[in-house]
């Protein structure tokens, strides 16, 4: 079903001055802009523009991007355009759904648009550009799924430019389909292509928008976090942006290998009854026929795998290194170099997925012994204390079975192999925040920093509790991120001196009621738990 689009013809698009007192104006005749696919009409809210649902390209399935089709008149842009089509939401964990308050949107395969957030348009300012990616994996989520996306109070508090993106998620972006045609050869990394595709729009369209194409920052948390990476190190995506930030995200050591993903096209072709030479049908196919398919096609890969006595690795949607959108795996020195000059800021939260876990609600220090002792057997009363060590301020026995591992790992790696001689520099920071919500039991989880990055706290109550605390800390944080995309450092006076992260000071901004920089703080911890010295 094509997206329905508003065209208003005007006799003139000349800017008038907002004459009302409301808040918000939306107007025939305001807030228009140019670009070069036609003209764009948003509204404009407590002094900042939006625009929501710009096509910034078109594609049909399993294909690379394509411009986006230009329309005569004035385009409507007030609302979200549609997300990618996923897995249907039929039940969720209430206490889990009272805090993220998620918004799935309405589906549709043509979901290729972004939103945009400005101070000001055709006003020639060049503002710092911040793009944001979507969490979710490489296979769910949209720029609209959570309150904290929405783009305004970052705006607003920093005088930057604000652009959120859907894409092609899980089959439809990145099955691969290389091995039956060359018109195929792109579909393993579809979606990440039309990422790259919505940077190329934000390089021709942004200026208009108050934007400077010249200063652009691509920031991502959890599957958004390796997007970020993922362009990092892909050659079509160098010089489209400047600065990154990976928030929650730096999970991706090695792309997936071609023949992986193959595999398990073959084996879909198969569930659906089609010979390699019909390949060509799954574009008729409905999603949902497919989607089901995929699922089986996976699992007997995976049995394959396990009867073949080899690791399930790279079996799942996500990057592939199909040797020329990727050519390249992230620990190589040609992928490193394409990067080199890219400022990075990376990090984690706490405690990230264990506040989701049953076992992490316990409540005395015999009840977190016991879970220790299966964690780590003998070295459990090690690991007690390096805790101590590391957070002093560690109360509750949950705090101790809590605390995040890997993805913490994962961020220490990333910046360590992106901070060498020569290179941009990398700034590194932990969120330890507690929120008060459901009385603490959510801790500092996953996703629990974005309503500070974006500044916004009283939209996502539910989460943060919405106390001055919260205000005061969002106030710190979303300044630091504001400061990075200005100039690539994200020091700024609310906040102790923030050094350079080096491999060897182990530098990190703690993020917290109180906000300090420790070095190698938790290196005990860590060593203990992942039995390797980092």
């Amino acid at each position: 079903m094509a997206m329905m689009v508003l065209m208003v013809p005007l006799a003139s698009v000349a800017q008038k001055p907002a004459t009302s007192s409301s808040p918000i104006q939306v107007s025939a005749e305001q807030a228009i802009v140019t670009t070069e696919y036609g003209k764009l009409r948003g509204y404009q809210q407590n002094g900042t523009y939006t625009f929501k649902g710009i096509p910034y390209a078109k594609a049909e399935r399993f294909r690379a991007p394509q411009k986006p089709d230009a329309w005569q008149g004035v385009r409507s842009s007030l609302s979200y355009g549609p997300v990618c089509p996923t897995d249907v939401t039929t039940t969720v964990n209430d206490e889990f759904e009272f805090v993220f308050q998620h918004n799935w949107g309405y589906t549709n395969e043509n979901c290729l648009s972004l939103n945009v957030w400005s101070p000001g348009i055709n006003d020639s300012k060049k503002r710092p550009v911040m793009v944001w990616f979507h969490g979710g994996g490489f296979s769910a989520g949209s720029s609209v799924e959570l309150p904290s996306y929405d783009g305004a109070n970052l705006t607003r508090k920093g005088d930057v430019v604000v652009v959120t993106v859907n894409h092609r998620l899980n089959l439809l972006g990145f099955l691969d389909m290389s091995a039956y045609g060359d018109k195929y050869k792109n579909s393993a990394n579809a979606g990440l292509m039309d990422l790259v595709a919505s940077l190329e729009w934000v390089k021709n369209n942004i200026a208009q928008f108050g934007g400077d194409p010249n200063n652009v920052t691509i920031f991502g948390q959890s599957g958004g976090g390796g997007k970020v990476t993922s362009l990092m190190n892909a050659p079509s995506a160098k010089g489209l942006f400047h600065k990154a930030i990976v928030q929650s995200g730096s999970y991706i050591q090695n792309f997936n290998e071609p023949a992986m993903g193959q595999r398990v096209s073959a084996a879909m072709l198969e569930e659906l009854g089609l010979k390699p030479n019909q390949a060509d049908s799954l574009q008729k196919i409905s999603y949902e026929h497919l989607n089901a398919a995929s699922k089986v096609a996976m699992r007997k890969v995976g049995e394959q795998l396990k009867a073949e006595g080899k690791p399930a690795m790279g079996l799942g949607w996500g990057p592939t290194l199909d040797g020329h959108f990727l050519p390249y795996q992230p620990s190589e020195a040609a992928a490193q170099a394409l990067s080199k000059n890219i400022p990075l800021l990376v990090g984690s939260t706490k405690t990230e997925f264990a506040p989701f876990r049953p076992g992490s609600r316990i409540k005395t220090m015999d009840e977190a012994k016991t879970s220790l002792q299966k964690m780590y057997s003998e070295k459990a009363d090690s690991y007690m204390t390096a805790y101590k060590k590391a957070y002093p301020e560690a109360q509750a026995p949950s705090d101790y079975v809590s605390v995040d591992i890997g993805f913490r790992a994962g961020a220490i790696r990333q910046a360590s192999q992106k901070a060498v001689p020569g290179a941009a520099p990398v700034y590194m920071y932990l969120f330890t925040w507690n929120s008060p919500v459901m009385d603490g039991a959510f801790k500092s989880m996953h996703c629990m920093e974005l309503p500070f990055v974006f500044d916004n706290i009283s939209r996502c109550e539910e989460m943060t509790g919405g106390g001055k605390e919260a205000h005061a800390l969002a106030d710190k944080m979303s300044q630091a991120w504001i400061q990075f995309a200005k100039t690539g450092n994200p020091n700024h006076k609310g906040l102790p001196t923030w050094p350079q992260y080096t491999a060897e000071n182990g530098a990190n901004m703690i993020f917290d009621n109180v906000s300090v920089v420790k070095n190698h703080h938790d290196k005990e911890v860590l060593e203990i738990a992942s039995k390797t010295s980092l």
